[in-house]
């Protein structure tokens, strides 16, 4: 039993570290980093991100392939990301003008993270 927490609580500290590398990446690509693990009543979205106009509401996994993490994004976190996102844009006061887009970040053993605009 004690060696199932320790192995979750190492899983949820590289998912932790994962969304760091991840926004650190998106951050060098030039995007302004506006939340990581922002919760909402609906769900949490990993992180939040701008670039001009755009904000993409960013899912970040952390596997050995990069069909894994796109595949670990499954319909109901989809669903949960969504509501999160609208309820998140419903605080915004500029949300009008803002494109929105929804990313999936690969997050790869020994490798830059993958970054996929658009994923879903």
């Amino acid at each position: 039993m004690k060696r199932r927490k320790d192995e979750r609580q190492k899983a949820q500290r590289w998912g932790h570290v994962s969304e760091y590398l991840a926004a650190l990446y998106l951050f060098a690509k030039g995007y302004k980093v506006l939340a990581i693990r922002y919760r909402t009543r609906l769900g949490e979205i990993d992180l939040i991100v701008r670039k001009g106009d755009l904000v993409a509401f960013v899912e970040v996994k952390a596997r050995i392939g990069e069909q894994e993490a796109i595949d670990a994004v499954g319909f109901s976190t989809q669903r949960r990301i969504r509501a999160a996102s609208d309820l998140w844009l419903s605080k915004r006061q500029d949300a009008a003008r803002l494109s929105q887009r929804y990313d999936v970040v690969a997050v790869l053993p020994g490798r830059l993270p993958r970054h996929f605009a658009n994923a879903f």
